[in-house]
């Protein structure tokens, strides 16, 4: 490890077999019920890539998927894989997903999403970043050693961008026999901060409302009934309106208060964190923030919890006019929640609140507020052995301290490894802070997946080192 320019053969070898892969060439759109036999074959071809390296392999049924028409369709299933079985040495688990966003070149692509295209040492393309080439960067990992230091498993699934349905189940089965000598969980599925390589020690959790204000039994004309009935999107404006003021405070009683307190020590680590605002506001396309130091948006971005309001259905949006009130529109919101909240306390803050706000507009229209998804936040401790592990293996490779990070969206399997397994976890990233994920022109650049590479076999050399607790 002291001289990676040996590996160099080896990587000149692989590389190529990620540029001229099918992987980016699959459709293995999770979201799209149609692209469910590409999504079968994607899983197919991770689980064969797998066994051709030698790895006892198995594809795991984990149900069927009820969709909106009263029918279902199969889950695509999760590939497990393992390499060693050495009681002697840890056992580290690898998690990954080959399901992309949805992506087309109408949408905003300079190229086609679907082929793998190489721009000045870019490799573009859909899932190129999140989070097929992690997925292969770990597969070239395991195929570069000849005796591993470590025993490792693989754990990929094919749902995790709509909720990683079946998962769950299928870990808390397997809580006592794939899991039960699993020392580690390692998630690649997140990317750097900055320039500097980066170690993740905690996401956001997501709470994802619906609010449904209804009226009349059908659409009404403005101008026949303007002014003579109250209306259900002025109703559900003004209930919106109440959810945060423009200063960015949340108004919903009892969010805020749940915050932790930003310790000194927390204070100072976001103070050493490489992170330029000015660069920041040019990414974003703005000339002013929220923020107007580095501390306090990290810690906004991170820390605390945030309110997004995403969309209004069944109002009017296509071009052109159309005088028309619309009889019943949901707004779509979510909140960004943090350590120490609970979805389950957080549903009754913001239904109750939203109530009270609806009662006082004192509206014959009915109001109806649904939580669709509430996924709690993830948060280990960036002092432990297995960060002090991911520490070492970034200085081996890039010669620097990493930045430790928290990541302001929401990984909700990394929770539930927590909870269901016990086990520890680390979110050990590759991907730059530019790659552009779920976005147009996604990409992954040949450094950080070259350089990616080489960390991840200095990782697993590093938890090999690391003294038995």
């Amino acid at each position: 490890f002291r001289n990676f320019s040996k590996l160099f053969p080896y990587f000149s070898k692989i590389f190529p077999c990620f540029s001229k892969s099918q992987w980016i060439a699959v459709e293995s759109d999770s979201s799209d019920v149609t692209k469910r036999s590409d999504l079968h074959r994607m899983m197919d071809m991770t689980a064969e890539k797998l066994r051709l390296i030698g790895g006892s392999v198995e594809m795991v049924d984990v149900g069927t998927q009820a969709l909106p028409n009263g029918s279902s369709i199969a889950l695509p299933k999760v590939v497990t894989a393992r390499f060693g079985e050495d009681p002697s040495k840890r056992t580290v688990c690898v998690y990954g997903h080959v399901d992309v966003q949805p992506a087309k070149k109408e949408d905003g692509w300079a190229t086609d999403p679907y082929e793998l295209t190489d721009i000045d040492g870019n490799l573009y393309g859909r899932g190129a970043s999140d989070n097929k080439a992690p997925v292969l960067a770990w597969i070239h990992t395991v195929e570069v050693y000849k005796d591993l230091p470590v025993n490792v498993k693989f754990i990929i699934e094919g749902m995790e961008e709509t909720g990683s349905n079946g998962l769950e189940d299928m870990i808390v089965a397997q809580k006592d026999s794939f899991f039960s000598d699993v020392d580690y969980i390692i998630i690649s599925d997140c990317v750097w901060l900055s320039k500097r390589p980066a170690l993740t020690y905690g996401t956001r959790g997501n709470c994802y409302f619906f609010a449904e204000v209804e009226g009349p039994k059908k659409d009404l004309h403005s101008g026949v009934y303007g002014g003579t009935v109250m209306e259900p999107m002025t109703d559900l404006i003004g209930i919106l309106d109440k959810l945060i003021s423009p200063s960015g405070k949340i108004l919903i009683p009892g969010i805020r208060e749940a915050v932790a307190h930003l310790s000194d020590e927390e204070w100072k680590m976001y103070q050493d964190i490489e992170f330029d605002l000015e660069s920041y506001k040019r990414e974003i396309g703005l000339s002013q923030l929220m923020y107007s130091n580095k501390v306090d948006l990290l810690a906004h971005r991170w820390r605390h919890p945030t309110v997004s309001i995403h969309g209004i259905e069944g109002a009017f949006s296509s071009p052109g006019t159309k005088t028309v009130i619309p009889a019943k529109v949901i707004a779509k919101f979510s909140i960004r929640q943090v350590p120490n909240m609970d979805p389950a306390m957080v549903e009754k803050q913001v239904t109750d609140y939203l109530h009270s706000v609806f009662a006082k507009r004192k509206s014959p229209n009915k109001l109806n507020v649904t939580m669709v998804i509430g996924a709690k936040p993830w948060l280990a401790d960036p002092k432990h052995p297995l960060y002090e592990a991911g520490k070492a293996a970034v200085k081996r490779v890039f010669a620097v301290e990493p930045d430790l990070i928290r990541e302001g969206g929401t990984i909700p399997i990394a929770r539930s490894f927590q909870d269901v397994t016990g086990k520890s976890i680390i979110m050990l990233p590759i991907g730059g802070f530019d790659d552009g994920l779920h976005s147009q022109n996604e990409k992954i650049s040949r450094y950080n997946y070259m350089e990616g590479t080489k960390l991840f076999i200095a990782f697993l050399h590093e938890v090999s080192q690391m003294e038995k607790h």
